[in-house]
């Protein structure tokens, strides 16, 4: 099918109000955001007009180095835990009948109702020592007393890796159920096992769609806000949580607004990447 170019001012007439949208809810919040980013901090308000690089200097401080380390090597693990539980998952799903599918994907929706802070907090009651699930450890006799599992750094990420799961589900869902069943037929008539064929056949087919994934999953986990704060400790915090501290309780709002700034762009350079690797895939 082939695409017209609009002809008249009228053919854009459907694009004025998703870029007025646009330019009220994000240019000019990010604008402002970015010349914030650059006045002075004033020990007695928020700040003062003016235009210095300080903010992002702070940038080569050792303890910004450390929160930003945390946040990258915490969103990178949140992907791949995501992404090797959920490939071969929704794959094993694609396989089962249509009406099974559809109660786990009504399952799988159901679970994104939850808020972050009901997942927050029915994760750090599990984990807890009082009602958690060391307790079930010890009436089963693997242990000898309940320990809580909690403030850790494990913590944070199983209570990451809960909230990003179903939607790494339902976006490799679409790829894998699309995929050539004659393909895996061709394997299996080789004297290809199962896994073997998973991953010799399946697993190359998706390289570009496991990709983009992990790339949306690190993205949705490097602004993670309330789960490092219910489950772990404060050097577990992520520079979400920092960009917080800094503009509520450290009344910092120009460092706050770099940071942020920082974070906005990472995401886009990011997001940037999954539509390039997503238009690699569909001219391939």
């Amino acid at each position: 099918m082939r695409r017209e170019r609009p002809q008249s001012f009228a053919d854009y007439t459907p694009l004025f109000f998703p870029g007025l949208m646009l330019i009220v809810f994000f240019v000019v919040p990010f604008s402002t955001m970015i010349a914030v980013s650059f006045f002075k901090r004033d020990p007695v308000g928020f700040y003062t007009r003016d235009f210095v690089f300080d903010n992002y200097a702070r940038f080569l401080s050792t303890f910004f180095g450390g929160v930003l380390g945390f946040s990258l090597l915490l969103a990178i693990g949140v992907a791949v835990c995501c992404v090797l539980i959920a490939f071969p998952f929704t794959y094993l799903l694609t396989q089962r009948p249509r009406r099974v599918q559809t109660l786990w994907l009504v399952g799988l929706l159901s679970v994104l109702s939850l808020s972050e802070v009901i997942i927050g907090f029915a994760w750090s009651t599990l984990l807890s020592r009082t009602a958690g699930i060391t307790n079930l450890f010890v009436w089963l006799g693997l242990m000898e007393a309940p320990v809580a599992l909690l403030p850790s750094v494990w913590a944070v990420l199983t209570g990451m890796v809960y909230q990003a799961l179903p939607y790494t589900i339902l976006v490799l869902y679409p790829a894998l159920v699309r995929l050539d069943p004659t393909l895996l037929e061709a394997a299996r008539t080789l004297g290809a096992s199962p896994v073997r064929a998973f991953l010799n056949v399946v697993t190359p087919a998706l390289r570009n769609t496991l990709v983009a994934t992990l790339i949306m999953v690190f993205v949705f986990a490097l602004g993670s806000y309330l789960l490092p704060q219910i489950l772990g400790r404060p050097q577990h915090w992520t520079l979400s949580v920092l960009i917080t501290d800094q503009a509520i309780y450290q009344s910092n709002m120009p460092f706050a607004a770099a940071m942020a700034v920082f974070l906005v762009l990472i995401s886009l350079a990011l997001v940037g990447l999954t539509l390039f690797v997503g238009r690699r895939e569909n001219a391939g």
